[in-house]
């Protein structure tokens, strides 16, 4: 089993930027996207689709 920090898809959380705290947990490619991820996706609270940033 690889080490969570050598992960080439580790898991990362998406946090809205509506400030709703709504979350979303997804895997990523670190080789592909190595910088930190902005998905657009659906914010349940809000009842809109806003931009989601990953955090650390």
């Amino acid at each position: 089993m690889a080490k969570a920090g050598k992960d080439i898809r580790p898991k990362i959380t998406l946090l809205s930027t509506a400030g709703t705290g709504v979350r979303y947990v997804t895997r990523k490619n670190r080789r592909n996207t190595p910088d930190r991820l902005v998905l657009r996706k659906y914010d349940k609270i809000a009842r809109r689709h806003v931009d989601f940033k990953e955090t650390r």
